[in-house]
């Protein structure tokens, strides 16, 4: 199994407009931040989780040309508005791709983006537009996307629910608040967590830097990595203030699991 980080920024993005801080003046090519996605390979097929707005770049950089099912944790525009750049993929397909959320996620996306979503939605000849075949999940129930099983799970994001992934020995978590215990249960016996942590101070949608450790060490995996992150820090100066096992990701970083 390979997880590869294709963003790790927060929704303002680092280097941040107009910005002049330490961070966003970096040389360290670990300080550029776009926004959060991932990639997870395994047994041959490859799970998108986000379609954030720099999408195209990620997916150029990675040298990914196709994916097998994309993952929605949310509807945030963060998190979707590159969706647009899935055109190319289901291009190069020629089918549908399979995009998997909440009910609520997908009825947003829908409504945000019904060109995409809406079956009568006719384009031009000689012209193309995303293809993609919505499934609504059940938090808490095993599914076989793809055909790799993917627990979906339910977590606040202040007054809205995300859903995080457990992927065999890999948990997916970003943009959410706190871990309730039944999802701690299911997280138990990890290899690799993810977790968002945006601020030193608290923030009333995510987690902050210390609230995410405190729950790393509540969920123990093996290894902790975290995304969603501001400008506050440099890379390098959260890397040193974190304790063994838990570390900064970045883009690009790819983590492989041997025999996963």
């Amino acid at each position: 199994m390979r997880l590869t980080f294709l963003g790790t920024g927060t929704s303002f993005g680092v280097p941040q407009i107009g910005c002049r801080c330490p961070t966003c003046t970096s040389a360290d090519p670990r300080d550029r931040r776009t926004r959060t996605a991932a990639l997870i390979e395994t047994n041959g097929k490859r799970l998108l989780i986000d379609t954030p707005p720099e999408l195209r770049l990620q997916l150029v950089a990675a040298g990914i040309d196709h994916v097998d099912a994309v993952l929605f944790t949310h509807a945030h525009a963060d998190h979707v508005h590159g969706i647009d750049d899935l055109r190319a993929l289901s291009v190069r397909q020629g089918a549908k791709l399979q995009a998997y959320g909440s009910r609520a996620t997908i009825a947003e996306l829908a409504a945000k983006f019904p060109y995409i979503f809406d079956p009568t939605f006719v384009v031009a000849e000689g012209t193309s537009k995303p293809e993609l075949a919505p499934h609504a999940l059940e938090p808490g129930t095993t599914a076989s996307i793809a055909g790799v099983p993917v627990l979906p799970l339910a977590l606040p994001h202040g007054d809205h629910e995300v859903l995080g992934y457990r992927i065999g020995p890999v948990a997916y978590l970003t943009d959410v608040k706190t871990i309730p215990d039944d999802v701690v249960t299911a997280l138990r016996g990890l290899d690799v967590l993810v977790l968002n942590a945006l601020l030193s101070r608290p923030h009333p949608l995510h987690l902050s830097v210390p609230e995410a450790v405190a729950a790393a060490q509540r969920v123990g995996a093996r290894r902790t990595f975290f995304t969603h992150l501001t400008h506050e820090n440099t890379h390098a100066a959260l890397a040193a203030k974190l304790s063994a096992g838990i570390a900064p990701a970045y883009d690009g970083l790819v983590i492989d699991l041997p025999g996963a």
